[in-house]
């Protein structure tokens, strides 16, 4: 029978209320022991009421960061109208080959044309502009591209992508005679050449490969000098490779395979021999740099339309 006060409260004996602070006391030691156990990032959240979440405000290095987000290049209105690109979408051109845009119209702001077209690789490739004219800016990249390479160019409301194929590149020596083509960096093919005799001497620099002709008549007239002078001609030749506006090809000349690797006889062309010249043409594509060294023959224009590598 349980004992009541005067009031009608119960009366907790002395032992009860010594087993009630016992009670008490365990629950507060078990509460903590479990808060203890806790571990250090769930206790200490990384914001206020928010979750631990690996890599976002830690500062632990070994935790992943997120890439931030790539910047996009915005184009600057155009100050043109929508202009001819080359190359062409879809060509494959050598590793040493220009972009053209031309303009229907004469471009007065020179920058605020640029900044409305860009030019994009993969891989990425430096490069910059130059103009030719009014009406037409070329971009060339700094060095010769890498085999392989794709592009885009955008001028406007324009575009074209196109690539490059392998990595050829021709270096003719006026020192050995000799043509070494190199194809990804590797020797593919040597070939003996007579180039221009004093007078005529080919220019030193860097060429690139333009139109070919399976056959064609060259004709002294079309620079100034007539068929009939002592120095003039009108010549039928054969896998004919043009590498220079100014008139300069590789070409066969069976006529002067004896000097061919040893002596200069040409007008300024790059003579081999028929089985050579039909190599050349069949391997050789738009864009292919031909770079001429140890002539006496100066330097070719930057201005000659192939000579874009002089400037």
């Amino acid at each position: 029978m349980a004992l009541r006060s005067p009031g009608g409260r119960p009366v907790v004996s002395r032992t009860a209320r010594r087993l009630l602070v016992r009670l008490s006391l365990a629950t507060a030691i078990a509460g903590f022991g479990a808060a203890a156990l806790v571990s250090p990032a769930q206790a200490d959240p990384l914001w206020p009421g928010g979750p631990d979440v690996p890599g976002f405000g830690s500062s632990d290095p070994a935790l992943p960061v997120p890439a931030p987000e790539p910047q996009i290049q915005r184009l600057a209105p155009a100050n043109f109208s929508d202009p001819s690109i080359s190359p062409n979408g879809g060509e494959v051109v050598g590793v040493g080959q220009p972009i053209a845009i031309r303009f229907n119209e004469a471009i007065g702001d020179r920058g605020a044309a640029e900044a409305a077209i860009r030019v994009t690789s993969t891989p990425a490739v430096a490069g910059h502009f130059y103009w030719i004219n009014d009406t037409q800016v070329r971009w060339l990249p700094n060095e010769f591209y890498p085999a392989h390479t794709q592009v885009s160019v955008e001028a406007g409301g324009a575009r074209a992508d196109f690539s490059t194929g392998d990595s050829v590149v021709t270096t003719a020596d006026d020192a050995t005679h000799t043509i070494t083509i190199t194809r990804n960096g590797e020797v593919v093919k040597t070939m003996p050449t007579s180039m221009g005799k004093p007078g005529h001497e080919t220019p030193n620099g860097t060429y690139l490969v333009g139109e070919k002709f399976r056959d064609m008549y060259m004709d002294s007239s079309t620079y100034g000098v007539p068929v009939d002078a002592p120095d003039g001609y009108r010549t039928y030749v054969e896998y004919a490779t043009r590498i220079s506006y100014s008139g300069i090809f590789v070409h066969a000349a069976p006529w002067s395979e004896w000097a061919q690797g040893s002596e200069d006889t040409s007008h300024g062309c790059l003579n081999v021999s028929t089985e050579d010249g039909q190599w050349f043409f069949d391997n050789a594509q738009k864009g292919d740099p031909v770079v001429v060294v140890n002539t006496a023959g100066g330097t070719l224009s930057g201005s000659d339309g192939l000579g874009d590598w002089n400037r």
